[in-house]
């Protein structure tokens, strides 16, 4: 599928995309955290020299998270900045954005503020974080500042629909939900079937006995894969030791597959005589409470490198035998990647990322057959882009990222 990258500042980008009245279908994005809120106080380039003291803290934190200056600054915390997005956006289209934990709360804040509609959180458990701690001495031996990070909070919101229903914007605009059968959670034990489908009356209190609307009970058909949860994780070895930690066992509530009976059972709260009949209501399943979730694959070569010594410039590691390389410090799975996107774009819907970094969001949509937009400030990060998605080199930042067409209308227009 196709794939845009267009290098400069998303926000002066994102404004002429709405100027040329262009509208995406999804987006997913990592924009920066902000780790290192001093940069913009104490690295400047006529900044006074920084006192670091003896742990030298401040001096590293002013060159911004691992010496990236990209990270500081507040562009993720304004709400103009999401309603730049929110405006190049279909109505009813979802936003998908990463964070760090002690700053995703202004985060969110800003993309409600902006016009978004917050849907949930699918934030993403990992095993490779460590800690940033500094570590006391003396009488207070055993003490540090700070945790383990092993989460990231991502936000899940969405545009605000412009028609009467979610099925009548989908009619009109193709966007509004979320792709479940696209995500789900694939197990051994959570095969398909036949199932009892009954519907709520209209203005039921879901919580009381009595609220099904008992003319519309049908016979449906179970998809492969447990529903998608709104969470998932990196399945290192880490994270399923500590969900391994609580036991295995199967399933504690009835699988409804073949029993209309014992479903009514169960719904009025009463477990009498559901027993395991052939598979009728129990399900045999067993194994951790990490299958329950989405599982990205880990990997060790997703990373962009470019050697500062020879020019090498490939995915994974260069075997140049150098040792002077630079590379992003926070590349995302593109399995993760890919689960968010196929979560939320409809089929070769366009997806927008405006904190592109090395382009995972590029390669997810690309594998799912999407078609991608990358914003990317850095010159170094679009190369790396090229690098990553195949695209020549020789005068990517002239010839691929040239200025946005004039009267870009459609998606087409932008893709030539």
């Amino acid at each position: 599928m196709s794939a845009r990258i267009i290098h400069g500042d998303c926000i002066k980008v994102l404004r002429d995309l709405a100027r040329e009245a262009l509208l995406v279908d999804a987006v997913v994005t990592d924009p920066p955290y902000h780790l290192a809120s001093i940069v913009s106080r104490l690295g400047a380039p006529d900044a006074s020299p920084i006192q670091s003291g003896a742990t030298g803290v401040y001096a590293r934190g002013s060159k911004g998270f691992m010496g990236q200056q990209w990270d500081g600054g507040d562009v993720a915390f304004r709400p103009e900045t999401w309603r730049r997005i929110f405006d190049v956006m279909k109505p009813g289209a979802h936003l998908i954005a990463f964070s760090a934990t002690k700053g995703y709360h202004r985060m969110v804040c800003a993309i409600e503020d902006a016009g978004f509609e917050i849907r949930d959180m699918v934030p993403w458990l990992y095993g490779t974080g460590f800690p940033k701690s500094h570590n006391q001495a003396g009488e207070w031996e055993g003490w540090g500042t700070g945790l383990k990070p092993a989460i990231e909070p991502v936000a899940l919101a969405q545009k605000p629909i412009s028609e009467s229903s979610i099925e009548a914007n989908l009619a009109r605009w193709g966007v509004g939900a979320l792709h479940i059968d696209a995500c789900r959670i694939h197990a051994d034990d959570a095969n398909g079937g036949a199932c009892t489908v009954r519907r709520f009356a209209p203005g039921a209190d879901v919580n009381r006995t009595g609220a099904w609307k008992q003319d519309e009970v049908f016979q449906g058909e179970m998809k492969p894969g447990r529903w998608p949860a709104n969470i998932c994780h990196d399945g290192s070895d880490e994270v399923l030791a500590a969900f391994a930690a609580h036991g295995e066992r199967g399933a504690i509530a009835p699988v409804h597959k073949r029993s209309a009976d014992k479903f009514r059972s169960v719904y009025n709260g009463s477990f009498r005589g559901n027993i395991d009949e052939a598979g009728a209501t129990f399900q045999g399943d067993s194994g951790t409470a990490a299958r329950f979730f989405y599982s990205s694959k880990a990997t060790q070569g997703e990373r962009i490198f470019e050697c500062r010594e020879c020019g090498a410039h490939t995915i994974g590691r260069p075997a140049c035998g150098h040792e002077n390389f630079r590379t992003h410090p926070t590349v995302k799975p593109i399995s993760l990647m890919r689960w968010y996107v196929e979560m939320v774009t409809p089929p070769g819907g366009l997806v927008l990322d405006p904190f592109a970094g090395t382009g995972t969001t590029a390669a997810a949509a690309s594998e799912a057959g999407f078609q991608s937009l990358s914003i990317e400030a850095d010159e170094n990060h679009v190369r790396d882009i090229a690098i990553r998605l195949g695209q020549p080199l020789d005068g990517l930042l002239s010839a691929e990222v040239a200025p946005i067409p004039r009267n870009t209308t459609s998606q087409a227009d932008l893709f030539g």
